[in-house]
């Protein structure tokens, strides 16, 4: 059998078929399972991308189990063939679990100006563009560019875009103001932008109007009702209004992967593969569909595309494929729900447990979440060093990982700099041009 990607629900699916009488073959186009909820934080300089990933086939060792680095292209469900840049893979099983990829909404031409976080590239790429952005503020001698530089904006308002945004707001109001001499920047702004009427609105409304308040105690400024008609290397256009800013980052919407386009079977708006309640593809048994790329309701609701959800499906599929070989008729799957949490920052967080009865907010939701996402991470390395870390940014404030990655770039630099005098020693000092 065949599972294409190693992420929650493929990894959970290859490690529940360790010791099942088939040969599993893994194939994902990066050699790491990756631990997608933190990864926010090595975007914002909290964590280094080995705290949050494990590689795959030091997770998966087992003898029946073959890992392949390479990517799917297409899957041609009739001759039961998986197409890779690496040749064709045939399968009398197959798990589909390649997850989602960004939506720019009908605007690929967005994604330059503003990425989103889906992968360790992409975290490495906002920390890049953020860090630079303050380098480049601290050089520019126009105070219109300057202040360009010190906008950003985070445009959606789900859990991403939240925390995203509250990660932000800590790291130029706490980490940054004693790193220059230039700027100051306490006074850099920090934009959420939402087109719905509320922030979190998978969350009841009291938990969405906490997590607004704490973010505009953290100094973030949340724009709700503001629809985005466009995105440039300068700034965002919201309705009629326009908002400079050199740093934009994307958290509005997700699609599913694009190769479950080749599968032929009906997709829901979302891209996603409308499965039955055993979670195969209609018409075609022995194929399944699971994680972001799954489409099922349950109780008149669909099941949301986050880790739990995946990993659950990832067993039940393993479960029901040691049933179709012993012959046995395949269980419906149903999402056992035990909560969901998003957090704004230290201290700070909103959170529903036991099936949405409970509602959970500020230090009791933030201890929740931290003690959840400890518990769920690859190996006990990547534990120890994410306890270590937030240890150490708790007692201090302090965030090590600042480091700007893939050397600087001209469209992110100012042409024009200002040179310190050596007498220079404080924000307000005249600066001298160099052109």
């Amino acid at each position: 059998m065949v599972i294409l990607g190693a992420g929650f629900g493929g990894l959970q699916a290859a490690k529940a078929l360790a010791r099942a009488p088939v040969k599993v073959t893994v194939v994902d186009r990066y050699n790491h399972h990756l631990f997608q909820p933190l990864l926010y934080q090595v975007a914002t300089s909290v964590l280094n991308p080995g705290d949050i990933s494990a590689p795959i086939r030091t997770v998966l060792h087992a003898p029946n189990t073959t890992v392949l680095l390479a990517e799917a292209r297409s899957i041609d469900a009739e001759r039961k063939v998986v197409i890779t840049e690496a040749g064709e893979l045939p399968y009398d099983f197959l798990v589909v679990a390649t997850g989602a990829t960004h939506s720019y909404f009908g605007h690929p031409e967005w994604a330059q100006f503003a990425p989103g976080l889906k992968t360790i590239d992409d975290a490495l790429e906002i920390r890049r563009r953020v860090l630079l952005a303050f380098e480049a503020a601290e050089r520019e001698t126009d105070p219109e560019r300057q202040r360009e530089w010190m906008t950003f904006v985070i445009i959606g308002g789900g859990p991403t875009g939240v925390e995203l945004a509250g990660a932000l707001a800590d790291l130029t109001h706490i980490t940054l103001p004693q790193d220059f001499r230039r700027i100051d920047t306490t006074q850099a702004r920090v934009l959420l932008l939402e087109g719905l009427p509320r922030v979190l609105t998978v969350y009841p409304e009291e938990l969405s109007e906490r997590a607004r308040r704490d973010l505009q105690a953290r100094g973030v400024e949340v724009r709700t009702g503001a629809m985005v008609t466009n995105v440039d290397a300068h700034g965002v256009q919201v309705g009629d209004g326009r908002i400079s800013a050199r740093t934009v980052l994307w958290g509005a919407g997700v699609a599913a992967s694009p190769l479950v386009r080749s599968l032929g079977v009906p997709l829901d708006k979302a891209g996603r593969v409308k499965v039955t309640p055993n979670l195969e593809v209609p018409g075609r048994e022995g194929l399944f569909v699971i994680g972001d790329v799954a489409s099922i309701l349950q109780d008149g609701k669909p099941v949301p595309g986050v880790a739990p959800a995946a990993m659950q499906m990832g067993r039940h599929t393993a479960q029901n494929i040691r049933r179709q070989i012993q012959g046995q008729p395949l269980l419906s799957f149903r999402y056992n729900d035990r909560g969901s949490f998003a957090v704004v920052g230290r201290g700070a967080a909103v959170g529903l447990t036991l099936h949405e009865k409970i509602r959970v907010k500020g230090w009791p939701a933030y201890l929740a979440w931290a003690g959840i996402h400890i518990f769920f991470l690859i190996g006990f390395r990547n534990r120890a060093s994410v306890m270590l870390q937030w240890l150490y940014y708790f007692v201090t404030r302090r965030r090590k990982v600042r480091l700007i990655t893939g050397g600087p770039s001209d469209e992110l630099l100012p042409h024009s700099v200002a040179v310190p005098s050596l007498a220079e020693g404080s924000r307000s000092a005249t600066p001298a041009h160099v052109h």
